[in-house]
Formats: structure tokens, C-alpha cells, sequence
């Protein structure tokens, strides 16, 4: 990993040791294991969503690389894993394609850097929908019951972490999906500084995520989303 890497790494672990992250281990401890499933489910179905779509697209090689599953264990990446639950930024093993195999490279690359945020909200809307319908059926279970507000607070995790992931890889700098979506759109790459900027783009993104700078995207875009998604469903 690039030296500059593993410093703003660094730098962001302080960060949030300096914030108070860890001063209550217990409480870090459990808010940790009510956000794994949503962590395993987004990251996972994120990353098949690339893979089956580049796989039906014509490219055998998430196929052949045991990437056409949901199976997280096909899809985490340690490093990437632990820094998200330590950190709050992590990242999946990324899917690997040969844009030779399609029939038509611009288009379906688009498509496929679509498919992960694309099946993030997904994601986000099932399990909304799955909670309304406990919320209709079994109310008591919900509200009056501790293992009910455990499994209501999994299943916002699951719909809060989807849409985080959505909007997050919609931020167009590399390797994020949304500088994949508007190189195909504009067709980038005819211009010398887009290799530049592809090379150096992970620790670009770790700089903007070190001053705060993606927060200006995120959370109003998360909020706005959340807010949609529970204002249609429960205002029924």
C-alpha cells in the first residue's frame, strides 16, 4: 500500500480516538456487532451487483474468480474491513472485468459501475419495507420488546448503511464508482490528466475524507434519501 496511504490511515484511526470513538469500549463493542450484518450485507451485495451485472454483460471473469455470489467471504477485504469498523471508512475487494469481452465497452461499463450503488438501494428499500411490515403486523414486538428494538435497530443499520454506501460511491473521484460513471458518460480517458488522477485516486479520496470534504456530499445526500424512502412507507 502507498506510504501516503497508510499515513492518512493513520491519521484518520487518531481521528477517531481524539473524538471519543473508543472512550466506551463496551458501547463501541455493541453499536460494532448491531452494525456487522448491515456492514456484510452492503458491502457483499455492493460488489456482487458488479459482478453479475458484468457477468450477464458477457464477461466471464467475476465468474471465474468466484465473484457471482453474495458470499461475503467473496467480496471483504480484510484491511479494507477492519478500517471500516475501526474508522468508519473501509472498502470491498473490488471486481475485477476485461471490458474486451463486451459487446459494447462504454455502455456496459457504465452499467456495471451503476449496478453497485444501484443494488445498495435496493438493499435499503427491502429492508425498509421488511420493517414497515413488522412495524403493521407485530407493533408490541417493536416497541415494548428488547429483542424487538434490537432487530429494528439491525434493519435500520441495514437500510442506513445501504444508502451511505449509494451515495458515497456516487462521489466521482477514483476508485469510487462515480468517477467510473462519468468517465464513460463524458468519455474521459481521451484526456492525459484522467490517468493521473486515476492513479493517485485513493489517496485523493483519503484526503477529502480526512478534512471532512465528502461530508459536504454525504450527509445531506444519506439524509435526503433516508428521509424519502421512511416518509413514502411510513406515511402510509
Amino acid at each position: 500500500m502507498d506510504p501516503r496511504t497508510l499515513i492518512i490511515i493513520a491519521l484518520l484511526f487518531a481521528s477517531s480516538i481524539f473524538n471519543g470513538k473508543f472512550a466506551s469500549p463496551g458501547d463501541w463493542l455493541m453499536s460494532t456487532l448491531l452494525m456487522l450484518p448491515a456492514v456484510l450485507i452492503g458491502l457483499s451485495l455492493h460488489e456482487f451487483g458488479h459482478a453479475f451485472v458484468a457477468y450477464k454483460l458477457g464477461d466471464d471473469t467475476p465468474y471465474y474468480q468466484g465473484r457471482v455470489t453474495i458470499n461475503p467471504a467473496a467480496h471483504i477485504d480484510p484491511i479494507g474491513f477492519v478500517c471500516l469498523l475501526l474508522i468508519g471508512f473501509g472498502w470491498g475487494n473490488p471486481v475485477q472485468i476485461n471490458p474486451r469481452n463486451f459487446k459494447k465497452p462504454r455502455r456496459d461499463e457504465l452499467l456495471v459501475s451503476l449496478a453497485g450503488v444501484t443494488m445498495n438501494f435496493i438493499v435499503a428499500v427491502l429492508f425498509a419495507v421488511i420493517l414497515r411490515i413488522i412495524v403493521a403486523v407485530a407493533p408490541e414486538f417493536i416497541y415494548l420488546n428488547q429483542m424487538g428494538s434490537i432487530v429494528m435497530q439491525m434493519i435500520l443499520n441495514i437500510v442506513l448503511i445501504n444508502i451511505v454506501l449509494m451515495v458515497f460511491n456516487l462521489i466521482p473521484v477514483p476508485p469510487l464508482d462515480g468517477f467510473n460513471i462519468v468517465t464513460e458518460i463524458f468519455n474521459l480517458r481521451k484526456y492525459s490528466w484522467w490517468y493521473r488522477v486515476y492513479e493517485n485516486g485513493f489517496f485523493i479520496l483519503l484526503v477529502l475524507i480526512l478534512f471532512d470534504i465528502t461530508d459536504i456530499v454525504l450527509t445531506p445526500g444519506v439524509l435526503a434519501v433516508y428521509n424519502l424512502i421512511m416518509d413514502i412507507l411510513f406515511a402510509v
